[in-house]
């Protein structure tokens, strides 16, 4: 099994493996682009968007400064928003839905590490794949764990840590993020 077939399965894989650096390394200078872009590019900014993502819906908008580790994983619906700073560390997919709306700073962590140092020493790790539905915001701050799934028409507290799934239609917050109430 390669190490890109251990990543897909969830399985710990060297992330030290020729493929994956290069792969890396191209995302990382469209971001660079992307990044630099002036405000009013906008039609430049969509385009490089397209390049760098795996599937964009129509009218995305995400603010500068945009981070990911390979955008291939990433999937975004219609009119999505990512306010400034949002970081995506996707070996494993990133799928969010329609209207998803991301406050500042949001961060979508796929990649987790053993607990065993001797295995970290060996630049192993795993990668889970994190789901959003549809209709969702974010707030601000916010860090998504591998392998949680959100529901549809969900809030998520600023500063919330999501490490367990979230069910629709529900507010939820805190660290670790738990559901506080039901959105009538």
């Amino acid at each position: 099994m390669t190490e890109a077939e251990k990543c897909r399965a969830g399985l710990l894989y060297d992330t030290t493996y020729p493929e994956r650096e290069a792969q890396h390394l191209a995302c990382a200078e469209l971001c660079y682009a992307y990044n630099h872009t002036s405000p009013s590019e906008l039609a430049r900014r969509e385009a490089l968007l397209r390049q760098i993502l795996g599937k964009v819906g129509q009218r995305p908008y995400v603010e500068p400064n945009f981070h990911c580790s390979f955008g291939t994983n990433i999937q975004v619906g219609d009119d999505f928003f990512a306010n400034h700073d949002c970081v995506f560390i996707d070996p494993a997919e990133i799928i969010l839905g329609h209207h998803v709306l991301l406050g500042p700073q949001c961060g979508f962590y796929t990649a987790g590490h053993p607990l065993d140092h001797l295995l970290r020493r060996r630049q192993l790790e795993y990668a889970r794949p994190i789901v959003v539905g549809n209709d969702v915001w974010i707030g601000g701050g916010a860090i998504l764990l591998p392998g949680v799934t959100v529901g549809s028409n969900v809030v998520i507290g600023a500063g919330s840590v999501v490490t367990r799934d979230i069910p629709s239609g529900v507010v939820a917050c805190g660290n670790p993020c738990r559901v506080v109430r039901d959105i009538e």
